[in-house]
């Protein structure tokens, strides 16, 4: 499974219906859970971005799958990162000669 970090901003439709937002962040916890993935932590932040979220996936296409879906609906504009563990990480950076 590999790990994404996702910046997400409401659209101007996103932020109209932001009292519907808790029940869009329900059906995409479930949609990643269908694509086979695991939506973990989603924040609420303040500064540039709206909210973060951070998911797992199989592969990066279901990721990127879930994320047209997502923003299909109209609601969010996002950014998403895959995201490197340390392990990983120190593995990259002692393969480069």
């Amino acid at each position: 499974m590999s790990t994404y970090i996702t910046l997400l901003n409401w659209t101007d439709q996103g932020i109209r219906n932001i009292k519907e937002s808790p029940d869009r962040l329900d059906a995409a916890r479930k949609a990643v859970k269908d694509a086979g993935g695991d939506l973990g932590e989603v924040y609420l932040t303040m500064g540039a971005y709206d909210l973060v979220a951070v998911s797992t996936f199989p592969n990066d296409e279901a990721a990127a799958t879930f994320a047209l879906g997502v923003g299909s609906g109209g609601n969010v504009r996002s950014t998403t990162l895959k995201a490197f563990p340390e392990s990983e990480y120190r593995k990259i950076i002692a393969a480069l000669r």
